[in-house]
């Protein structure tokens, strides 16, 4: 049996330890429709709470699903400079 938290779940569980402005790929359909959306980072937010089964992003907006993501400054070699 896999216990692995993974998408929404495991967004609500490193909220529910603390942890603050998570950046997630949002959706309101579904964790994939998240991911898929997520590409062109058109659709990710930097979530900062959860209730009433909505996770809210620091501009306020709620999202039904929000999956953790890593965001971070790209090195020079990885722009291929």
């Amino acid at each position: 049996m896999d216990n692995r938290l993974i998408g929404s779940a495991l967004t609500r569980a490193m909220l529910e330890r603390g942890d603050e402005d998570i950046w997630c790929a949002i959706d309101d359909d579904s964790d994939e429709q998240a991911m898929m959306s997520h590409g062109d980072n058109d659709f990710t937010a930097r979530i900062i709470y959860f209730s009433e089964g909505n996770f809210f992003c620091s501009g306020g907006m709620p999202w039904r699903f929000a999956v953790p993501v890593k965001i971070r400054e790209m090195t020079q070699t990885e722009a291929g400079l």
